[in-house]
């Protein structure tokens, strides 16, 4: 029950995570190919900080499962 969860809330933070960047013109960025960390990516800058939402919000849901 907790994998299927942490599943859940992990691919609503991933796309939250993503609509927010997309919103403040991620979106440009990824097209044009600017290099947003000094060499690095672009698609590799936004994958890790979408990962990152996405493991953000699974962790919060069993933290807060397991609270409850």
């Amino acid at each position: 029950m907790a994998l299927r969860s942490f599943a859940w809330w992990f691919v609503i933070g991933s796309l939250m995570t993503l609509s927010v960047l997309m919103v403040q013109g991620g979106l440009r960025d990824l097209w044009e190919g600017t290099q947003p960390s000094g060499g690095t990516n672009a698609v590799v800058y936004f994958g890790t900080t979408i990962f990152g939402g996405g493991l953000l919000a699974g962790c919060v849901a069993l933290v807060l499962n397991r609270l409850r």
